[in-house]
């Protein structure tokens, strides 16, 4: 083992290996617009094929009690089910908010949560063991036993988070990617209302004009128009908006949604409003980045450019000194 990573990283090796991982960039970053897919295209057929899965749901329950969701049949997603099912993960990792949570992710079908879930529970025992197989092979010489033991700790620590944190990671750039067009299809809708169209046209509409600039918005405004037209109470449909996407500018306008459903209010006056409080909230983000951007550029500032400012301004003094010094 010991001549094996001797061998790896001897130098004319870590050259050969740093040329084929330049290559291999530069062939991807040449292909990657070749294969690129249409993510609208694609999260759109996802919506229209949960339009289809709310109507077999709503078909269920006018006929008869609503039979259980099936998984697809796959080996990995059968092995996950049979995995859930056994030790009964649903009822440990609370499957409602994990639900939720990946809900705000975009995954939906109950696929992907026995995925999750069987994830949250397989993947702190496979990063123990690589910890410890790795901790006590390679790194056996240099390691003892009770460090052995803290490093299988942190790979199972690691692994019982990793789903979370990428589950999450997931719903912050696709709450931020939400945000930053949430104002413009406010000012859509507020159009689209006030030349006469009804809510769930106007919702369609504007899913269609704002899918270039945010997939997941006009995935989640077209999922809304799907339940509007399905569920049986519309505020529902509503709060399921609000849910899926977890933000507070989105929640403010479902609550005036819901309002004018009950009440008759009008809508446009209402939409005005909310469209330049979250024009003025999307401000106000851009100007505290703005504000913590000296802060952060200090410690760059002091380790890269003032060691070249001295260099420039004291190098010829040095230079100078030094000759006489020789003389």
């Amino acid at each position: 083992m010991t001549e094996l990573l001797r061998n790896l990283l001897a130098p004319e090796v870590l050259v050969t290996l740093l040329f084929g991982l330049a290559a291999f960039a530069a062939v991807l970053s040449i292909a990657a617009p070749m294969i690129k897919s249409d993510p609208l295209k694609t999260r759109m057929k996802e919506v229209s094929l949960e339009r289809n899965r709310l109507r077999e749901r709503q078909r269920a329950q006018l006929g008869a009690a609503a039979e259980g969701s099936r998984l697809r049949d796959t080996g990995n997603a059968r092995v996950a089910g049979q995995l859930v099912e056994t030790l009964n993960l649903r009822r440990i990792f609370e499957p409602d908010s994990s639900r939720e949570l990946l809900r705000q992710a975009g995954l939906r079908s109950e696929r992907h949560l026995v995925l999750y879930l069987a994830a949250r529970f397989a993947s702190p025992i496979l990063f123990g063991l690589f910890a410890f197989v790795y901790s006590s092979t390679v790194l056996a010489d240099v390691l003892t036993p009770p460090l052995r033991l803290v490093v299988t700790a942190l790979g199972v620590l690691f692994g019982s988070y990793l789903p979370l944190l990428i589950v999450k990671n997931l719903v912050t750039r696709r709450q931020e990617s939400i945000r930053r067009a949430w104002p413009d299809a406010l000012d859509l809708m507020l159009i689209c209302v006030e030349s006469g169209m009804a809510i769930e046209p106007a919702m369609q509409r504007v899913a269609r004009e704002i899918g270039p600039i945010s997939v997941p918005l006009a995935e989640e405004m077209s999922l809304t128009v799907a339940e509007l037209a399905y569920l049986q109470e519309r505020r529902k449909a509503f709060e399921n908006l609000a849910k899926r996407t977890g933000l507070p500018g989105v929640r403010a306008v479902v609550t005036s949604f819901i309002q004018a459903e009950r009440y008759g209010t009008p809508l446009g006056t209402a939409l005005r409003v909310l469209s330049q409080e979250n024009r003025d909230m999307r401000m106000g983000e851009a100007e505290r980045k703005a504000a913590a951007l000296p802060p952060k550029l200090t410690v760059p500032m002091m380790l890269f450019f003032l060691p070249v400012i001295f260099v420039v301004i004291l190098g010829p003094s040095v230079f100078s000194v030094m000759k006489l010094m020789g003389d």
